[in-house]
């Protein structure tokens, strides 16, 4: 059976515009590029000029983009939503609170998906995912969008891609999804206002309790909507070192800690499988 047509929504500075202010998103003016190699070098060139925190570019298409590990994030033109935003941190935030921002960013994305009915949850340490198997059947759960922060000076650029419009034969890996996949039409340039509008009230809580995680509810949140805590997991370290046990915590510092035959072991970064018992 033949896959269906592609479809694209529209992404502009018009567009873009128009949905902020219908949803009473207020940030600088956005950069809208037809194209670029990477949103996150362009956010962090910006950074490093001194732009202010929510500063933020969106391309409709990325030919060079990367994610965690040094994986490659290539999207067609119109399919994806791809958006970097600069964040400041206030100096005086606890260390722990730099961990949570990546998590963050995921959290707030997952607020957003999930306001069209698609029930997304997190895969640590920055995956938006759906608990099911994949559309071609092998072990789930399916990604439908990704994370990556980098940081520049006192800024902490924040990447982020979203499958919107792909159809199957589009997906960069079996396990991934899009919206449109799972069966939500979307625009772009709403789900982008909508995005940020999560993103900085989240931002605001944390702020507010000065750059304290629990006592923001921003933890409880995460760990509410976590679906690898309680899983059984693989965490690749690197190097070849590999980790099997039961993700049992996300900790102040936004990492994870797995128990298994080893005891308990807290994990900064890895790369994580959800295994089946």
């Amino acid at each position: 059976m033949a896959e269906p047509a592609i479809s694209v929504s529209s992404l502009t500075a018009a567009s873009v515009a128009q949905a902020l202010t219908a949803r009473g998103v207020t940030v600088p003016p956005v950069t809208v590029l037809s194209a670029a190699e990477s949103t996150n070098d362009e956010a962090l060139s910006l950074a490093g000029a001194g732009v202010p925190e929510w500063t933020v570019v969106v391309a409709d298409e990325q030919t060079a983009g990367r994610g965690r590990l040094g994986r490659s994030w290539v999207s067609p033109p119109g399919q994806a939503l791809l958006f970097s935003v600069v964040l400041r941190p206030d100096h005086t935030w606890p260390t722990a609170a730099w961990g949570w921002v990546p998590l963050v960013a995921g959290l707030a994305v997952s607020d957003a998906v999930s306001g069209y009915g698609v029930p997304a949850k997190l895969k640590w340490p920055n995956d938006v995912v759906i608990d099911g198997p994949a559309h071609d059947g092998t072990a789930g759960p399916r990604k439908i969008a990704g994370i990556l922060a980098e940081r520049r000076g006192d800024a902490v650029v924040v990447g982020v891609g979203i499958n919107v419009h792909h159809n199957a034969s589009m997906l960069p890996i079996p396990a991934a999804t899009s919206l449109a996949l799972e069966g939500v039409r979307v625009e772009r340039s709403g789900l982008l206002a909508q995005c940020l509008g999560a993103w900085r009230r989240r931002w605001q809580r944390i702020g507010a309790s000065g750059g304290d995680v629990e006592e923001s509810g921003t933890r409880h949140a995460y760990l509410a909507r976590s679906l690898t805590l309680g899983r059984h997991v693989r965490v690749d370290l690197g190097g070849g070192r590999l980790l099997v046990g039961e993700a049992i915590d996300v900790d102040l510092e936004g990492h994870l800690w797995v128990e298994g035959a080893f005891g308990r072991q807290v994990v900064s970064a890895g790369d994580v499988t959800h295994l089946r018992h």
